[in-house]
C-alpha cells in the first residue's frame, strides 16, 4: 500500500509532524510491564518501576475535540453552555465555546509539552453558522489551520456538499460556482482528513487518506479515521453519490494491521460515532460503578470489538461529553473520549509511549475533558479572522427577515423551533400547491433555536438572515409528495421502529397534525394509530395526503424509508427561503410571532 504520511506538496507548518511512512520494521522485545500510575509527565522507568531509564518512556499529549460544525463565534443559548457536576451532587452551568477562546486554551495546554498532537473526531464543518456556511466553510478550515490541528477523521457532515467539495476543503482551490471570496486563493487544510471507510464505489479505494502517522524523535503514533457506517442514512443522497461506507470496526482493524506492518504499534482511532453517557455533565464519571457502566450507544459495541492494537478512541457524532474506559476484546482497559460539540470542550489525554516496544503503556493513559471557558483572553489571530469573514457576511447576514416575541428554543421531544419550521413549510407548501395537507421536519435538521435578545444592533426580537441560516444551514429544498393515509401512519411509526427503534427520531409536525406517543409501549406500537389526526379528523388509511418535507426526508433519510417512496413530487425553493418568507409574511415589529405551544404530540410516559 502506498505511504499515506507524505507531506502536502505546497506548504507545511511544523514539518517534523508529517513524515513518509517507514518500511516495515521488526521490533524486538515483549510488551512492557505495567508502568507505575504515579509516573510524572515524561518520567521514565525500568520494568517493575525500579530506577530510571531516561530513554524508555515518553509522555505524549493528545488534545482532541469533535463536532465543531463551523462554530467560530461563541455559540448562543444552550448550544453555548456546558453543565458541570459539583461535589455535592448539584450542577453548575458554564458559558463555553468560540474559537477565540478554544485557541487560547489549546495553546496554554501545549505549553511545556514537547510532544503534543491535536486531533479531531469529525464534523468540523457542515451545519455551520452563516460566518462559515455562507462561504462553504473556508473560514473554519482557516481557523483549524491556525489552531494547529494535526489530523481529523471525516464526519457525516463533511459529505453535506459531496465528496468533490470535501476534496476541495482538503486540497484547496476556489469554489467551482461561487469562486474566490478574497484576493487570495483558498489553500485548503494544512492537516489530513482521514476517510478510511469512505470508499469510491467504482474503485473501492478510500476517497482520502485512511491513516496518518505522527513521528518525533523515534516516537511513532498512527491515526486511523472513520465516519459512521450509516452516513448515507443521515446525509442527503446527493452528498454521498458514488460512495460506499464500510463497517467501522472492520476498517479500523484492517488498517491497524497495515500500520503494524510498517512498524507503527501505537494507534489512535478517530471515529465519528459516539455514545450517550447517563449524565449530561461534562465531568460525569462514566466508569461508575465499573468501567464503561455509565455509557451506552453505538460506540460501546465498537469499542468492545476494535482490535487491541488500537490504544485509544477519540469519538464524536452524539455531541456528548465523556472520558470513559471500555475494555478491548482482550479485556484490557482502553480510553474512549468525546468533547461534546461546538468547541465547548477539549480533551487532554496523556499517552505514555514505550520506546522499547513501540507501544502505548495502557495502564498509564489518563484523560479528562476541559471547558473552553470565555474567561481567558481571546486569541488575536482568531479575532482578526472572525472580523474578516463577518465583514464579508454582514450585508447578507444582518438583513431582518422576521420578528419573535420570545425565545424559540430547540429543546424537547417536540421543540418550539421544530414546530415553527413545520408550520413554515406547510404555509410555503400551500403556496406551491393549495392541496398540501401537512408538513414534517426532521429534528436533526433543526440546528438551533431563535433568541429574543439582540445579538448585534438589530434590536430585541428581530430575526436576521444570519440567525435563520444558523437554524437551517443545509439548503435542503421543500418537497411535496403524495402518500396514502396508511403510508402516513407508517411514516410516524418509523420514528420509533426499524433503524430508529433504539434511538427514536421524532419528526416535528405542523400544527394540524396531532397524535399520541406512548413510551410505555415498545417499537411501532409507541405511536398510537387511533390518535393520529389531521385537522382534527382521524387519518383515513385509504385517502391521499399531500405532505411537505425537506429533500433529505423525501430521499428516505434518517431511516424514513416510506418518505422516500412518495408520488407526484413537486420541488420548491430551499427550506431557509420557506422560513424567511413565512416569517416576513406573518410577523412584524408590532405583531411578532410567539413560540409555538408544543402540544401536537401527546407523550405518555
Amino acid at each position: 500500500m502506498p505511504a499515506t504520511t507524505q507531506q502536502h506538496p505546497t506548504r507545511r507548518r511544523r514539518t517534523y509532524r508529517i513524515v513518509a511512512a517507514a518500511a516495515a520494521l521488526t521490533t524486538a522485545g515483549a510488551l512492557a510491564a505495567a508502568m507505575p500510575a504515579t509516573a510524572s509527565a515524561g518520567e521514565s522507568h525500568k520494568p517493575g518501576g525500579h530506577g530510571h531509564l531516561p530513554s524508555r518512556y515518553q509522555d505524549v499529549q493528545l488534545l482532541s475535540f469533535n463536532d465543531l460544525h463551523g462554530n467560530l463565534e461563541p455559540p448562543s443559548g444552550s448550544s453555548g453552555r456546558v453543565t458541570e457536576l459539583q461535589a455535592d451532587g448539584t450542577t453548575k452551568t458554564i458559558d463555553a465555546g468560540g474559537v477565540e477562546y478554544l485557541a487560547t486554551h489549546l495553546r496554554e495546554a501545549r505549553k511545556g509539552k514537547a510532544y503534543s498532537i491535536t486531533a479531531a473526531g469529525g464534523d468540523m464543518v457542515g451545519a455551520s453558522p452563516l460566518i462559515s456556511g455562507l462561504f462553504h466553510d473556508e473560514p473554519t478550515i482557516e481557523a483549524l489551520n491556525k489552531l494547529d490541528l494535526d489530523v481529523t477523521s471525516v464526519g457525516n457532515h463533511e459529505f453535506d456538499e459531496g465528496a468533490k467539495e470535501l476534496g476541495r476543503l482538503q486540497h484547496g482551490g476556489c469554489h467551482p460556482t461561487a469562486g474566490c471570496y478574497t484576493d487570495e486563493e483558498f489553500e485548503g487544510a494544512d492537516f489530513p482528513y482521514l476517510a478510511a471507510n469512505a470508499l469510491n464505489e467504482k474503485t473501492g479505494k478510500p476517497i482520502l487518506k485512511p491513516y496518518w502517522v505522527w513521528k518525533k524523535n523515534g516516537v511513532k503514533i498512527g491515526f486511523i479515521g472513520v465516519t459512521l457506517e450509516d452516513t448515507p442514512g443521515v446525509v442527503s443522497a446527493e452528498g454521498v453519490k458514488g460512495l460506499k461506507f464500510k463497517d467501522e470496526v472492520e476498517t479500523i482493524n484492517k488498517y491497524a494491521k497495515v500500520l503494524e506492518r510498517q512498524g507503527v504499534k501505537s494507534v489512535v482511532a478517530l471515529i465519528h460515532e459516539g455514545g450517550l453517557p447517563a449524565s449530561g455533565s461534562y465531568n460525569y464519571n462514566c466508569d461508575s460503578p465499573g468501567a464503561g457502566d455509565g455509557i451506552s450507544g453505538p460506540i460501546v459495541d465498537i469499542a468492545k470489538n476494535v482490535t487491541p492494537k488500537v490504544d485509544a478512541l477519540v469519538t464524536g457524532h452524539t455531541h456528548a461529553a465523556y472520558a470513559c474506559t471500555i475494555n478491548d476484546p482482550s479485556g484490557r482497559p482502553r480510553t474512549v473520549t468525546s468533547a461534546a460539540s461546538f468547541g465547548r470542550l477539549y480533551t487532554d489525554t496523556t499517552l505514555t509511549y514505550d520506546r522499547w516496544t513501540g507501544d502505548i503503556a495502557r495502564t498509564a493513559v489518563k484523560s479528562a475533558n476541559h471547558v473552553v471557558t470565555r474567561t481567558v483572553a481571546k486569541a488575536p489571530d482568531m479575532t482578526e479572522l472572525i472580523s474578516k469573514w463577518n465583514t464579508l457576511a454582514a450585508p447578507i447576514g444582518n438583513r431582518p427577515i422576521g420578528y419573535v416575541s420570545a425565545d424559540v428554543p430547540n429543546t424537547g421531544t417536540e421543540s418550539p423551533m421544530g414546530d415553527l419550521i413545520a408550520d413554515a413549510q406547510l404555509w410555503y407548501g400551500k403556496k406551491l400547491d393549495a392541496e398540501t395537507d401537512v408538513a414534517l421536519m426532521n429534528p436533526g435538521g433543526v440546528r438551533a433555536g431563535l433568541t429574543y435578545a439582540a445579538k448585534g444592533t438589530e434590536g430585541d426580537g428581530v430575526v436576521t438572515y444570519a440567525e435563520g441560516f444558523t437554524v437551517q444551514p443545509f439548503a435542503n429544498t421543500v418537497n411535496l409528495q403524495n402518500f396514502t393515509g396508511a403510508e402516513l401512519i407508517q411514516v410516524l411509526k418509523e420514528q420509533v421502529s426499524g433503524s430508529n427503534a433504539a434511538s427514536p427520531k421524532i419528526l416535528q409536525p405542523s400544527a394540524n397534525l396531532t397524535y399520541t406517543l406512548d413510551l410505555t409501549k415498545s417499537g411501532a406500537d409507541r405511536v398510537v394509530t387511533d390518535s393520529i389526526k389531521v385537522n382534527g379528523t382521524a387519518v383515513d388509511p385509504a385517502a391521499t395526503y399531500r405532505v411537505a418535507t425537506n429533500s433529505f426526508l423525501a430521499g428516505g433519510g434518517d431511516g424514513f424509508t416510506t418518505l422516500g417512496q412518495g408520488t407526484n413530487d413537486l420541488v420548491g425553493a430551499d427550506d431557509l427561503t420557506a422560513l424567511e418568507q413565512y416569517l416576513t409574511a406573518n410577523s412584524s415589529a408590532s405583531a411578532p410571532i410567539a413560540p409555538p405551544v408544543t402540544n401536537r404530540i401527546t407523550v405518555v410516559q
